[in-house]
């Protein structure tokens, strides 16, 4: 499976900086376009419960926040304004145990890019869901251990 190193280091580098415990689990950017991003936690002794030998929750929900965040994060920092944005909540069903590396799947490209464009041109604090996938494609192939929804809220500074 290929890495993206720039984009793996600078998430790790920004976490480093502004969310330590995001660096601590080392998530691993797969994949990163306008349209689709996938990131990978891996499974092992900081991201699993040691009872159950499947990752933690709060693990999960912090792949599910980089997902459906680094589509937005890129299309803000290219416009070059003065934009911000955040989660303002988040649903998850869990459906399997997550017992290896995690992969978290956002493809919701197009309405996260709808959503800045609205907050751009409007001045007023926007908001949309952003839907995460999470597998674990070694031992469950396609099949998800974890639906997220998300609320996006973008506003132009």
């Amino acid at each position: 499976m290929k890495r993206l190193f720039r984009e793996t280091l600078f998430v790790r580098w920004w976490a480093l900086r502004n969310v330590f415990l995001l660096h601590f689990v080392k998530p691993s950017i797969v994949e990163l376009s306008d349209e689709r991003c996938e990131v990978v936690i891996p499974l092992n002794w900081r991201t699993r419960r040691r009872d159950i030998h499947a990752m933690y929750l709060g693990v999960l929900v912090m792949g599910a926040d980089v997902a459906g965040g680094l589509i937005a994060f890129n299309l803000i920092t290219r416009s070059k304004r003065a934009v911000s944005f955040l989660f303002k909540d988040v649903k998850g069903e869990f459906f399997k145990r997550a017992e290896d590396d995690v992969h978290f799947v956002c493809e919701e490209g197009s309405a996260i890019r709808d959503l800045v464009g609205r907050a751009m041109a409007t001045g007023e604090r926007q908001e949309a869901t952003v839907r995460v996938t999470a597998t674990v494609p070694t031992k469950l192939g396609s099949d998800p251990v974890a639906k997220f929804e998300l609320t996006l809220s973008v506003k132009r500074l």
